[in-house]
């Protein structure tokens, strides 16, 4: 029974972590294939549910938080050197903000979802990345555009708001070359 327990225990422990090599989505599959968190199979859920292709899903996590389920914007500084308050409420894995993360609850019956957990935050990407394709015409295969709107917001992006947002602008291109990235990778890997 202890061992049950500890081998438990450490594979949580295991989780927490973000995965050794998160430009390889093979990698990370890999690593995160486990009987009670598969990675894998909430991305193809994901893509199923909402027709976002799995390397668009993945490059998204990548970019916002690097796969830490935990993370958070940096902190302010107040007299430039005192830590204060957060630039925004963005966290965990899809770095999700306070507002949107309850309104897709509420308008997905998900209320239990958590933004630590992969399967979640990963259900909440594809679910945004659908609204961008229906609100404002984004296909379901351009990274570039879909993380320009997931960055300032339907409304932000229907006004145009990202075109003077150079860090926006970079990190779309970000997104876009991971994605490719990863969709090579995808197509090579085992199982």
């Amino acid at each position: 029974m202890r061992i049950l327990a500890i081998c438990l225990l450490l594979s949580l422990a295991a989780c927490a972590a973000p995965p050794s090599q998160t430009r390889n989505a093979c990698a990370i599959f890999e690593q995160r294939d486990g009987l009670f968190n598969n990675w894998r199979r909430a991305a193809e859920a994901t893509e199923r549910e909402y027709g976002v292709p799995v390397p668009v899903l993945m490059a998204t996590i990548y970019v916002e938080s690097s796969f830490r389920g935990r993370a958070k914007p940096p902190r302010t500084k107040l007299f430039g050197f005192i830590p204060w308050k957060r630039q925004s409420s963005a966290f965990g894995y899809s770095q999700a903000l306070d507002g949107t993360w309850d309104r897709y609850k509420r308008e997905t019956g998900r209320f239990a979802a958590s933004r630590t957990s992969f399967s979640d935050a990963i259900q909440f990407i594809g679910w945004y990345h659908y609204q961008s394709h229906l609100q404002n015409g984004i296909e379901l295969n351009d990274p570039y555009n879909l993380y320009l709107a997931y960055y300032v917001g339907h409304t932000g992006y229907s006004k145009g708001s990202w075109r003077g947002n150079s860090t926006a602008q970079r990190t779309a291109a970000k997104m876009n070359s991971i994605t490719s990235t990863y969709a090579a990778q995808l197509k090579q890997c085992p199982g």
